[in-house]
């Protein structure tokens, strides 16, 4: 029972933003058991009774109000955000029927929903639904806690209910309140049926007589457009005397206690009694929801609940295949009905040999899904030939198993490294498959490099692992020796990215897999290549009549240039088998487009030189513009039985011209009709079925926004990130259900992984509205472009919950970045004038959402801002109504703000710190203040289901727009704070980190509770940990789920940095924070305090000053000399470190470095150069090191760790200063009196070795040191923080093998992005690969980055402080066979030295030859540029390191990285003439540990 006065009342609801922003008026739903739930009116105010029931659609309330099934009935709507689309007119079809209502009226009593939108945006809109709803006289509440009520009648089944309103003057005298009334005792069939019969389409090929017992509209269009004559008659019409002169009976649907209709029931039974005798010749009948319960009146009983959604599977026991229906019924048949020899499924009644056929379900749909229309044509077949038995045809289909092929061992092809397009999603997909697999019983064998990645695990703490891991590069060479070595009969290719699906065809396009009698599980090769290959793909599409842009594949930039003319501009370019829209862009002028082909051209994947595609490979695709139209996605599972489902639909806020992985994205669609919705999906699961595909993958449209016209964009036959986020925002394990599917289940057979009860051939139904958010990183780039469009650039998303738009948005906005308070005007946008702002409304930047809401506290309409951004208006009516929320807190004081007004805020997504902010407060006193007024958020499921059925599901999220928990708090578990967004600096190796922790107190008998908002993590996995909140990693939302669960400690130090940056914080309010104090961490943290510390317990660190005035900066400077470095504190992978070799340079780093870090002080220090750089990972317990590992960077000092190559163990450090590092870091423990993990970054130069900084926090090396090592840190650290036992035997660093760890970089995507590094971080990702020395693991490690190694041509170009340094490296590689190429000064350089080079000359010195066209040509396969702050051709040299990346060419800037490469390929014996060039050692993960054991 809800309390009423529990909270306080939001005193506008979802009306504010509207006309009538400050009117409301309340009722309140009373159910017969005392509950008591107030709601805001949008509706006819008037009392009503009725029985409560529950629909789980997410669209099509049009339909549903008007479905005579609904008569008598309150309707709760599960899904929270109605009105979206308005209503249609009342236009009528050809044959006089409405074409948007399933009657001539609304039927329900009264309508309930969660929040209602005031302003709705639609084509085919003409007005809103509260107003229909006023012209009909139904009352209608929002602002009711749907999820509540539908459990309540869940499990206590429909109920009976009143709505009462207050009046508006109060004239004497008490209210007439309605009583409690049960419809279903009314003849509510009576009350819905016609009076007269009507005859429609007069003449048709066959005659229909149909009874009316509140038929639905659509179910006589669906027989009038397969040409039938349909003459409906009232419900207790007599039949027989009119069947003779019909060809078939047609029992309709209708609403209420079948024992009502016994009329009809006398009059079917009268008809079919005449038929079996043969007074009557036998006619086909076809019954639908009420007509299947009145042919089988023997008995039927109430349904607890009914079953009333679009997503209610159906399995047809002849065919065995299995359709989703939508349904709207109370009541079923109990036994054998009236028909004789007829069996009774669950959901339909057939005769055995009769045409006689009903169908609890809709085949017609409206609303839903139309997946079983085929029931019509079978009625009509029945109708041409009544002598002819169902069961055949019904029996179509029927999937025969072949029989089982050996299959014990199977290949999985990882992603490799993260990059931009291709993140952690496939860490999480990768390890879903490995359980599935594995709980298959088969062996199991990857290749990933990606060592940061928890799927290459060699143990799975508890979770079941990989076999053998070759952490090798994903490429044709390396999986075939692999194949070879390990002899599987299967391969999955769609776990791993465009990587593994293009390594994959290349292998069966060469024959390889053949050879070695290797099948490909789930989606076959030519599936792939129908999909990939844009001219296929398209031929394919034309087969089956559906739309696709108008295109032309092209294979050379003669063949493009003639296609663009026929396009015309603006046009698209797409490069076949890319990943992310790698390539792609939207041209607008012809000069543009010759460019942008060249490198489109110069760069296509490594898939089309392995010959993917037709005949060859075409390269790019020209296609024409459809910018501005909208984009929705779905993801589509299909088994080789073909029964297929679509599992989630997203909509994104930008329209076409912004890559989906680039634009904020909504689950499910909000702008979408029923008719919209169900045609899209079904045009889906058309192609799928056409396309072969086996698993998983998701197709994407362009829908115009003024007409129901669409075309196809793609369909990725694989995982993605998109299918990350459809699994996570549904709950619906998509990896794992694609994997099992891959082995030849079927989609009925598997189980519903949430439910534990139900079958996995189901579609979920939300409760809620997910919104995911890109992060980008540009601001870390130099010349980078910030404008977004077909081509990735962001690095990560987030996804948040909530149960208004308002809501999920805001959540997911602050999670982009703690800076970031919610929706309003950001600092990273400045526009100075209205043309500038105008510019950033129209052209996509990554901070396009920031210029909205500057427009709109500007005064911007929404009309002037939609026509400038062609976002839908329904979007931008929700962010005015934010930004008019903000509006009003902005006019309180703490002392004024009303509860009321507070809970309003926080139903809107206002966070306590936005709040505080907009009425001169703080953040804990709002906290303070709304506790105390009794505004807390509750606990909600994700489930799948809508609640619609029990779940045991561990999935949660927190929100305001609730008046319950859905589960109880009596766990008292752990905490672990996850990383949060995937970013430059922090990304899947905190997840590994993670990871770790939860399985780890998982094995000690503790309960986790996880709390991160990624949905590509593994952490966020479905059976990862004992709770998991989908939330906001913030001060309020950690401290809300740490009270509400009642946590024993709160891990903060295997996330990353934003946990390590609440830990102060969370322990000044009384979090227990396991391991390091929050004190001792903010000392680390604090460059002043950690530099002062490392003084006075004596260890050794460059000379460094705290910043106290620019002033004193430059005297500092000047006294120990420049270089020197420039630090602020608390900041993640070097944000805002800058090296300043000048005064200028340092007067401009120190601005930044104080906007980046406001709150803490600047540290500048004198920079060591050419210093040796060493990373420490450790674990301690009370100051005391149990575990650590030295690693040693290939790279001087200057470059940021995380953008470093590293060697464990270290490879020419002497003994002496490893002895040194391991003696400042059992000092450093012991000062900081650390539990837990910690990382330090030193240096060492000249026998000296120096700190440069300490994390007390698990580091991004963390997994490589653990697999390096053998022994996982975060395991051991775990159980130092909990207090478990351990075992302190530490292990030593391994002398049989090296491991080598380098980084991944995306400059290829980041257009304009300069690809040089230093001091802050700038790749996206990491690999790391083992072998029997540095050399054998370098190279492939530079492998597995992508890289291929150069056959003939290198250039090479070095500044002149450079060139010793460097001259041993290019010696060698011209020794080894190369043919050199340099810049004029480094050509006369290399000369002098003896090396022979050809001399190329710069663009624009205008003399051949050139430097540009060897490189557009692709006659130079390697870059070499080795350049300063001393170099004079600044901007030259940015143009040839721009050049090489755009056309594809390796880029190497670092002359110690490039003496490995050279010394690598020297000491692998490497052939150039070979593909690769190298015979490097192939063992797996499993056996180096082996080769380790037996030392």
């Amino acid at each position: 029972m809800v309390a009423e006065q529990a909270r306080p009342e939001a005193f506008v609801g979802s009306t504010f933003g509207s006309n009538s922003a400050m009117f409301y008026r309340q009722g309140m739903l009373v159910l017969e058991d005392g509950t008591r739930l107030r709601g805001v009116s949008f509706g006819c105010e008037k009392p009503v009774s009725g029985e409560v029931v529950f629909t789980t659609g997410m669209v099509g309330y049009p339909e549903s109000l008007t479905d005579p099934s609904y008569r008598g009935q309150m309707l709760v709507m599960t899904y929270p955000i109605v009105g979206n689309y308005g209503v249609p007119d009342d236009e009528v079809d050809e044959w006089g029927l409405p074409k948007h209502f399933e009657s001539d009226s609304i039927q329900v009593t009264a309508l309930i929903v969660a929040d209602y939108s005031h302003h709705h945006s639609h084509w085919s809109s003409r007005r809103s639904l509260s107003q229909w709803l006023n012209e009909q006289g139904v009352p209608a509440l929002y602002g009711i806690d749907t999820r509540l009520l539908t459990k309540k009648i869940r499990e206590k089944g429909a109920l009976r209910a009143t709505i009462e309103f207050d009046p508006a003057v109060a004239r004497g005298g008490e209210p007439v309140l309605p009583a409690f009334e049960d419809p279903n005792e009314r003849n509510l069939v009576a009350e819905v049926s016609l009076k007269e019969p009507r005859v429609f389409n007069k003449g048709g090929k066959f005659k229909v007589l149909a009874t009316d017992c509140g038929i639905k509209y659509n179910i006589i269009r669906s027989l009038l457009q397969r040409g039938c004559e349909v003459t409906l008659v009232p419900w207790d019409t007599p039949l027989l005397p009119l069947l003779e002169d019909h060809d078939g009976l047609f029992l309709s649907n209708g609403p209420g206690n079948p024992a009502m209709a016994d009329k009809t029931v006398g009059h079917i039974r009268d008809a079919i009694a005449a038929m079996e005798s043969g007074e009557l010749p036998v006619k086909p009948l076809f019954g639908i929801c009420l007509g299947n319960q009145l042919l089988g009146r023997a008995t039927t009983y109430k349904l607890p609940f009914g079953n009333r959604g679009q997503n209610q599977p159906v399995v047809n026991l002849l065919s065995k295949r299995c359709f989703i229906t939508p349904q709207n019924h109370g009541r079923a048949p109990r036994s054998v009905p009236a028909a004789r020899g007829a069996s009774r499924p669950r959901h339909g009644i057939m005769h055995k040999e009769r045409p006689w056929i009903t169908a609890q379900f809709h085949p017609e749909a409206k609303s839903g899904p139309s997946d079983t229309a085929f029931l019509f044509d079978l009625f009509l077949e029945a109708m041409g030939n009544p002598a002819l038995p169902l069961t055949p045809a019904l029996e179509r289909g029927k999937y025969a198993a072949p029989e089982p092929k050996p299959l014990s061992k199977v290949l999985l092809l990882g992603s490799g490294g993260l990059s931009i397009g291709q993140a952690g999603e496939f860490d999480y997909s990768g390890g879903q498959a490995i359980k599935a697999l594995k709980e298959a019983g088969l062996q199991v064998v990857l290749i990933n490099p990606n060592i940061a990645s928890v799927q290459t695990n060699t143990e799975g703490q508890g979770q079941l692992a990989a076999d053998q891991v070759y952490l090798m590069p994903v490429t044709p060479d390396t999986v075939e020796t692999i194949i070879e070595r390990e002899r599987p009969e299967g391969i999955i290719l769609s776990m791993g990215g465009q990587t593994g699906l293009n390594c994959g065809v290349a292998l069966e396009k060469s024959g390889v897999l053949e050879k070695y009698g290797v099948r490909v599980l789930g989606t076959s090769v030519a599936a792939i290549e129908a999909t990939e290959d844009r001219g296929i793909f398209s031929d394919k599409l034309n087969e089956i009549g559906e739309r696709i842009a108008p295109s032309f594949a092209c294979d050379t930039l003669d063949e493009a240039l003639e296609a663009s003319k026929n396009i015309g501009f603006p046009c698209m370019v797409r490069c076949a088998f890319a990943l992310g829209g790698l390539g792609s862009a939207l041209i607008d002028t012809e000069e543009k487009f010759e460019a942008h082909c060249r490198e489109a051209f110069a760069s296509t994947p490594q898939a089309l030189a392995a010959g993917c595609g037709r005949g060859g490979g075409w390269a790019v695709l020209v296609e024409k513009s459809l910018k501005g139209w909208k984009e929705v996605e779905y993801e589509v599972v299909r088994d080789v039985a073909d029964n297929c489902i679509t599992v989630c639909n997203m909509e994104n806020f930008d329209p076409l011209g912004v890559h989906t992985g680039e634009s904020i994205v909504i689950a499910p669609s909000q702008t979408l009709t029923d008719d919209e919705y169900h045609m899209l999906r079904t045009t889906a699961i058309k192609v799928v079925r056409h396309l072969g595909i086996v698993g998983e993958c998701n197709i994407q449209y362009a829908l115009d926004p003024h007409s129901n016209d669409y075309c196809i964009i793609e369909v990725n036959p694989r995982l993605s990130r998109s299918s990350a986020l459809a699994s996570k925002a549904t709950g619906y394990p998509l990896a794992s259900v694609a994997a099992k599917l891959a082995l030849g289940n079927l989609l009925p057979d598997l189980t519903n992984s949430v439910t534990l009860s139900t079958t996995a051939c189901f579609e979920p139904s939300l409760d809620y509205v997910v919104t995911k958010v890109p992060r980008w990183d540009l601001s870390k780039f130099d010349r980078v472009s910030r404008e977004i469009g077909s081509a990735m650039k962001s690095v990560g998303e987030v996804m948040a919950i909530g149960r208004t738009w308002e809501e999920s948005l805001q959540k997911a906005l602050r999670m982009t970045d703690p800076a970031i308070a919610g929706y309003q005007p950001h600092d990273e946008f400045v526009a100075e004038s209205e043309e500038e702002l105008n510019r950033s409304l129209q052209v996509p930047t990554d901070t396009r959402i920031y210029a909205i809401a500057e427009a709109m506290k500007r005064g911007y309409s929404v009309d002037r801002i939609q026509s400038l951004t062609a976002i839908d208006p329904w979007f931008l009516w929700k962010l005015k109504r934010i930004n008019d929320m903000g509006q009003i807190l902005s006019e309180y004081t703490p002392k004024t703000l009303p509860a009321g007004t507070v809970l309003q805020a926080k139903k809107s997504g206002f966070s306590d710190a936005q709040v505080a902010k907009l009425t001169g407060s703080t953040e804990l006193e709002i906290r303070a203040l709304r506790k105390a007024m009794g505004v807390t958020p509750f606990v909600k499921q994700i489930d799948t289901m809508a609640a619609e059925f029990p779940a045991a599901t561990n999935y949660l999220y927190m929100t305001y727009n609730g008046d319950e928990h859905d589960l109880d708090f009596e766990d008292k578990g752990t905490m672990v704070i996850g990383s949060g967004v995937y970013r430059i600096g922090s990304s899947v190796e905190f997840d590994w980190c993670s990871v770790s922790a939860i399985r780890a107190l998982r094995q000690l008998g503790k309960k986790s509770v996880m709390v991160n908002y990624n949905p590509e993590t593994v952490s966020t996995d479905f059976d990862e940990c004992d709770r998991l909140y989908f939330e906001e990693l913030s001060l309020e939302r950690v401290l809300d789920v740490y009270e509400q669960e009642g946590c024993e400690a709160a891990i903060v130090s295997v996330g990353g940095q934003i946990p390590n940056t609440l830990a102060l914080k969370m322990g000044s309010t009384g979090v227990n924070v396991a391991g390091t104090s929050p004190t001792m961490i903010d000392t680390a943290e604090d460059r002043n305090k950690f530099s002062a510390l490392c003084d006075r317990v004596g260890i050794d660190q460059p000379e460094w000053q705290l910043l106290t005035s620019q002033e004193d900066a430059l005297a500092f400077c000047s006294r120990v000399g420049y270089p020197c470095l420039v630090r602020p504190s608390y900041v993640l992978s070097g944000a805002a470190m800058n090296v300043a070799y000048s005064e200028g340079e340092l007067t401009g780093f120190l601005t930044e470095a104080t906007q980046v870090s406001k709150e803490h002080p600047v540290v500048v220090s004198k920079f060591i150069e050419n210093g040796r750089e060493i990373d420490v990972d450790a674990v301690a317990r009370d100051g005391k090191v149990l575990l650590h590992a030295v690693s040693e960077h290939v790279e001087n000092a200057g470059v940021h760790s995380g953008d470093a190559s590293l060697m464990l163990p270290p490879q020419t450090l002497d003994s002496a200063d490893v002895a040194k590092v391991e003696e400042i870091t059992h000092k450093l423990a012991a000062a900081l009196e650390i539990t837990g993990p910690f990382n330090m970054q030193l240096i060492a130069k000249d026998g000296e070795v120096k700190v440069i900084e300490c994390n007390l926090r698990a580091s991004r090396s963390c997994p490589f040191s653990s697999k390096v090592m053998g022994v996982n840190f975060i395991e051991t650290a775990t159980k130092a923080m909990v207090g478990a036992p351990i075992d302190e035997r530490a292990p030593e660093p391994p002398d049989d093998y090296v491991g080598v760890k380098v980084p991944m970089f995306s400059f290829q995507r980041l257009k304009g992005a300069d690809p040089s590094l230093g001091v802050e971080m700038a790749s996206t990702g990491e690999v790391a690969c083992f072998g029997p020395d540095r050399h054998d693991a370098f190279l492939k490690a530079m492998l597995s980055t992508g890289m291929k190694l150069p056959k003939k041509n290198i250039l090479v170009s070095m500044q002149e402080r450079l060139f010793a340094e460097a001259v041993p490296a290019v010696r060698k590689l011209q020794e080894l066979g190369y043919t050199l190429f340099a810049t004029k000064k480094t050509s006369a350089y290399l000369e002098e030295q003896g090396v022979p080079v050809t001399m190329l000359n710069y663009a624009e010195d205008g003399v051949e030859p050139c430097i540009d066209d060897y490189i557009q040509r692709g006659d130079i396969e390697l870059v070499l540029m080795f350049s300063n702050q001393f170099s004079q051709n600044i901007l030259t040299n940015y143009a040839i390191r721009r050049l090489a990346v755009d056309f594809g060419v390796p880029l190497i800037t670092n002359v110690q990285v490039a003496q490995l490469l050279a010394d690598s390929l020297e000491a692998t014996s490497t052939d150039i003439a070979k593909p690769n060039g190298v015979g490097l050692d192939p063992r797996s993960l499993h056996e180096w540990y082996g080769s380790a054991a037996s030392q």
